[in-house]
């Protein structure tokens, strides 16, 4: 079974778009000295095994403490949408929505999370941190 694994022809799914930042606006946050949290979860997230070319589906929770400016919702929505067709594993889309939002959101803590439907008998969570908190009452369980 190993063998037929290793062996199992690769999907060649969309390439990942660089510019994929250009679809998420910004806007000012009103309270730049406060820490409180904000949180953003997508029920619907899906995208495609880079192996098998089969979708996957899950749920991604953007937490984030922010600094100056705060991500604009419907810009979100369609920044996450653009993974539908993208064949890209659980570790790496995760990593690359948190680099993508902390580079243009610069917040002082930011956690995204994806939580991944079963598939084999197997569900994954993975979580990707930014920065650090003082207040461990930020931190979600």
């Amino acid at each position: 079974y190993i063998r037929n694994l290793k062996s199992m022809k690769k999907f060649n799914p969309i390439k990942t778009d660089p510019n994929k930042t250009r679809l998420l606006e910004v806007f000012d946050n009103s309270f730049p000295r406060r820490n409180y949290l904000i949180i953003h979860r997508a029920s619907e997230f899906t995208s495609v095994c880079p192996k098998t070319g089969q979708p996957d589906f899950g749920v991604i929770i953007i937490s984030y403490i922010a600094a100056k400016k705060c991500v604009e919702l419907k810009s979100l929505k369609y920044y996450l949408q653009s993974f539908r067709n993208e064949g890209i594993f659980y570790e790496n889309v995760i990593n690359r929505i948190l680099d993508d939002l902390v580079g243009l959101l610069k917040p002082k803590w930011m956690e995204v999370k994806g939580e991944f439907s079963l598939r084999g008998g197997v569900n994954s969570t993975i979580i990707a941190r930014h920065g650090k908190i003082k207040d461990e009452n930020y931190r979600q369980k």
